[in-house]
């Protein structure tokens, strides 16, 4: 697993489209979640995707880490086509999620949540015959990729369970950003935490954009997803009604196109895209 954390890309420049979605559909019986969805992530941005209830965000969002097989459409990663069958799939080409859950082992340390399933093993035969984990060089690593990301934590043997509802999504946040090596998708990453806690998820996430790293994010909290997001894309009726900017549109309009009150620069009706 050394290989997946000590391996670095040389990420595209700033502006370059990584990830497509093209024609997104998926049915459940005879509900449309998507109807020929459409997304475009550029490097170095954090896209905000939002919509109200049923819009089909969340289930875009699993087609792109893996989580949802469409039955339509295709994704297309650094312009290649990719069918992703799994998450483990999808991690593997270096998309990471962080989910609304967290996903994080409360008794468990800071060093160990950040390589969960990802332990770092002694070199030699302690590593490869016996398997012991090198916990000394997981905590060295993961107190330089904290400092490295800006973000603020007790000692990294603390356990998680003691640290705060932010300090623990910040934890599952950290774990992304180390390992992913084209984008992070964020599920909801604010939600339930408070003003400051949120503020702290908040620069964690325009620390990793500005490391080159794009960023999707999921989020009903309007004020945070003016206040981090490059563009904004605007989802109804299972499809793409609109991308936007916080200097473009305010947030009052891009509520009004969530809901159908104002009409997007996209059709969400008929053969349109």
């Amino acid at each position: 697993m050394s290989t997946d954390f000590t391996t670095k890309v040389t990420l595209p420049p700033k502006g370059t489209v990584v990830l497509e979605a093209r024609g997104i559909t998926k049915r459940y019986g005879q509900v449309t979640a998507l109807d020929h969805a459409n997304l475009d992530l550029k490097a170095g941005e954090v896209l905000a995707v939002v919509g109200d209830n049923g819009a089909g965000k969340s289930t875009l969002i699993k087609v792109l880490c893996g989580a949802v097989v469409p039955d339509e459409g295709e994704v297309l990663l650094d312009g290649k086509p990719v069918h992703f069958r799994s998450p483990l799939e999808a991690r593997k080409l270096g998309i990471e999620t962080v989910y609304q859950d967290l996903a994080v082992a409360p008794a468990l340390d800071i060093a160990t949540n950040l390589f969960l399933g990802r332990e770092l093993r002694h070199k030699g035969p302690l590593g490869t015959w016996f398997r012991l984990l090198d916990k000394n060089r997981m905590r060295r690593e993961a107190q330089h990729e904290m400092d490295e990301l800006k973000f603020h934590l007790p000692a990294i043997d603390s356990a998680v369970e003691k640290l705060s509802g932010g300090q623990r999504q910040g934890v599952a946040v950290a774990r992304a950003a180390i390992f992913a090596r084209r984008l992070v998708i964020m599920d909801e990453p604010t939600a339930a935490l408070g003003v400051r806690e949120s503020g702290q998820v908040l620069n964690l996430i325009r620390t990793i954009r500005d490391r080159g790293l794009p960023v999707i994010l999921i989020s009903h909290d309007m004020p945070h997803v003016f206040e981090v997001a490059d563009r904004i894309q605007i989802m109804r009726l299972g499809r793409r009604a609109a991308v936007t900017t916080p200097q473009k549109n305010t947030m009052s309009e891009v509520v009004a196109i969530m809901t159908g009150a104002a009409r997007g620069d996209e059709p969400v009706e008929g053969n349109g895209g």
